[in-house]
């Protein structure tokens, strides 16, 4: 690991000291922290965080080494990786490389030695705000992290969607095989998709086509999907224009599930808002109501913007909530069966008190037939 001093400067002057590792270079993003205690490297490699500088509350990190095996996507797209203490060692059976030399492989900029203790204080009272990371001085660190382009108002999925169509058939293999989904075919629309959401249908038996982000409700309705999946991905869910209008003109037609931004996307297309929050919702350890049950949830959650409670429109009900700032976790839209959720039931990493949902799912595609 490298000894290089290195510091994370938020664009409201605040700086903090560090060395860096994994790959050289500055790196300018929106500082954000996840408190999960396991899976780091599903937070690197998990789209959503695009153009984010994620923060690591768990002390130490590192420490299981890494495997191409538990990617989430085709490689990470964050914009930085803070930890506080970057294990020397990576000691398990299935690792084939450690987090620094994983990262510098791959472009991804890492400050180590941080008081994450501090900084994740700071952007709770202070707010998610750009920084940027690097070796180079404080001062021209500042002057980038000022001029970086903001969170809001931008569209990510074009940086981190597929290149083109193709078909997804591999699954866990730990949870619900053989369930008897074999004849049912889903459109999955690729916003940024962790690859855990498409194991979880294929676990179930789901024959599914995964389009780019540019698809168009034409483009699934060619392929007569028996139902239409909305993916995560990053960004501000307003300004995903296209998003909006596919599931606007999907509504009604085909059986509706969005997780996350899909969610959000399918919230707007019913006429609903969004706004961003103060510091978002990351983490592993989240509980949710679900209000159809009454059954408490402890969710993965990872996202900066939610649905508007007061801007739903008559004829959208909202299905979850977050037990700890009741912000809206789920809608579903009765007259058509279209429903979606702000945390993610696949849940990598993570519990899985939630994944019910596809299954639940999948019994709506069944109704609808």
């Amino acid at each position: 690991m490298s000894a290089r001093d290195a510091h994370l400067v938020l664009a409201d002057g605040t700086a903090f000291e560090g060395h860096a590792f994994g790959a050289a270079g500055t790196t300018v993003g929106e500082a954000v922290f996840t408190t999960g205690m396991t899976g780091y490297q599903e937070v690197v490699t998990d789209p959503s965080f695009c153009a984010q500088v994620v923060t690591m509350t768990a002390p130490q990190i590192g420490n299981t080494g890494t495997t191409e095996e538990d990617d989430e996507a085709r490689r990470p797209f964050l914009a930085g990786f803070v930890v506080h203490e970057l294990s020397p060692l990576a000691s398990n059976w299935r690792s084939s490389q450690p987090l620094d030399a994983y990262l510098a492989d791959r472009g991804v900029v890492g400050i180590a030695g941080v008081d994450t203790r501090a900084l994740t204080r700071h952007i709770r009272d202070h707010g998610a705000q750009l920084c940027a990371v690097g070796t180079e001085p404080v001062e021209a660190l500042l002057e980038r992290a000022r001029a970086a382009p903001p969170m809001s108002g931008r569209d990510l999925t074009g940086e981190v969607t597929c290149d083109a169509r193709y078909e997804w058939t591999d699954g866990s293999g730990e949870w619900a095989t053989g369930r008897g989904a074999a004849d049912l075919h889903v459109v999955v629309i690729d916003y940024g998709i962790k690859r855990n959401i498409l194991r979880c249908f294929a676990d179930l038996g789901v024959r599914m086509t995964v389009l780019p982000a540019s698809a168009t409700a034409d483009d699934v309705l060619a392929l007569n999907p028996d139902g239409v999946f909305l993916s995560n991905g990053p960004g501000d869910p307003s300004a995903v224009d296209g998003g909006i209008e596919t599931a606007r003109a999907l509504i009604g037609k085909r059986p509706l599930f969005g997780i996350c931004l899909g969610h959000q996307l399918l919230a707007l297309a019913l006429g609903a808002r969004t706004f961003k929050l103060k510091f978002g919702h990351r983490g592993i350890n989240h509980p949710v109501k679900d209000l159809t049950t009454g059954k408490i949830e402890i969710t993965t959650q990872n996202h900066g913007f939610a649905v508007d409670r007061e801007g739903l429109p008559a004829g959208v009900e909202v299905t979850h909530v977050h037990l700890n700032d009741d912000t809206v976790q789920g809608i579903e839209h009765p007259a058509s069966g279209a429903f979606g959720v702000q945390f993610h039931p696949e849940a990598g990493a993570g519990p899985h008190d939630s994944r019910y949902l596809f299954q639940r799912f999948l019994d709506r595609i069944r109704a609808a037939r």
